[in-house]
């Protein structure tokens, strides 16, 4: 009678636990197919920056990423001086650095630096699709993602972040506009901007600052405590000259600078300044070239070598008939 009361009470508990079993099984099926059918937007470089910016080219000529990415370097692109209509061609963009030095990431920690660029070309041109492409040229390109700025604006590239030490130079096969087939393309000279970025910005699209830059003070006192905080930074407090208690966050990455009973003032440095990257940009020009225009512009050479090669002639022919009248 016991052995089947413990019986029983076992096979209850045993579909107690295989319910509950069931339930979180299809708690954690239901969240997994909404996430895949409803998934939400990466909050990366350069999300930010197509969700904030319809134009990454602001009016002075400056291109947004120099917003958030504060320190300066170089960036160069070789791009043809001109293109004929329909023609795929190549784009590449180099982004120098040197890669022994090493960033600070989110959590505070040293890693490899990442890299990205914007490619902003003239209307009409876009990235080339790959039945377009030579085997060469899919080699150059590589695995990289090349995507456009905004479903309306495909003649602006954007890529990244990758690997900085795989991909110091960036290949983007564009394909140039026919104005045969759209009467808005014109033949004629057009501007190429370029922006490359290596590391991580200093300031984040919140307008907040990043662990990648310098803490400042911001009150004038004495530093009367420094704290070690739970996401692995420093808590700075200062009694400020009138008498009230500051307290500055420091997150994990910039080092310190400032020790305990250090007379401060407002706007000096706390920390480090880890940034090791920077933005660069540069301009280019490209023409779009008529093939109609270089035909003409052949035939012109060729109408100028036989004109100097009948010249020639003549003068040939003028030396004889004088030299004949002169033995005459």
């Amino acid at each position: 009678m016991r052995t089947s009361f413990l019986s029983s009470m076992w096979l209850r508990s045993a579909q107690t636990l295989i319910r509950k079993a069931m339930v979180a099984i299809v708690a954690v099926t239901v969240l997994l197919a909404a996430s895949l059918a409803l998934p939400q937007a990466a909050s990366a470089y350069p999300y930010y920056a197509q969700e904030a910016y319809k134009n990454p080219r602001e009016a002075t000529g400056r291109i947004v990423c120099a917003n958030c990415h504060l320190g300066a370097k170089p960036t160069e692109v070789e791009v043809p001086q001109s293109v004929l209509p329909d023609t795929v061609f190549e784009a590449v963009v180099k982004i120098p650095y040197d890669t022994s030095v090493q960033q600070v990431q989110g959590d505070g920690s040293k890693g490899p630096l990442n890299v990205g660029a914007v490619l902003m070309l003239p209307e009409g041109f876009k990235l080339a699709p790959d039945d377009r492409l030579t085997d060469e040229m899919k080699e150059k390109v590589g695995e990289l993602y090349v995507q456009p700025y905004s479903d309306d604006q495909p003649n602006i590239l954007v890529v990244g972040p990758i690997p900085g030490e795989q991909y110091r130079e960036i290949t983007f096969p564009i394909l140039s506009p026919d104005p045969k087939s759209d009467k808005s393309i014109r033949f004629g000279k057009y501007s190429v901007h370029v922006g490359g970025n290596r590391g991580r910005g200093q300031i984040n699209p919140t307008g907040e600052k990043s662990n990648n830059t310098v803490y400042n003070a911001s009150a004038t006192g004495q530093i009367a405590a420094i704290s070690k905080t739970e996401e692995g930074g420093f808590k700075v407090t200062i009694n400020a000259a009138d008498g009230k208690t500051v307290d500055e966050t420091i997150p994990p990455g910039p080092e310190l600078l400032v020790a305990e009973g250090q007379e401060v003032k407002s706007g000096d440095a706390l920390t480090s300044n880890p940034n090791v990257g920077g933005f660069g940009q540069v301009d280019k020009e490209i023409v779009l070239q008529s093939p109609n225009r270089i035909k003409g512009l052949l035939a012109f050479f060729a109408m100028c070598t036989f004109t100097q090669i009948i010249l020639v002639l003549k003068k040939k022919q003028v030396e004889r008939v004088q030299a004949a009248e002169m033995n005459f």
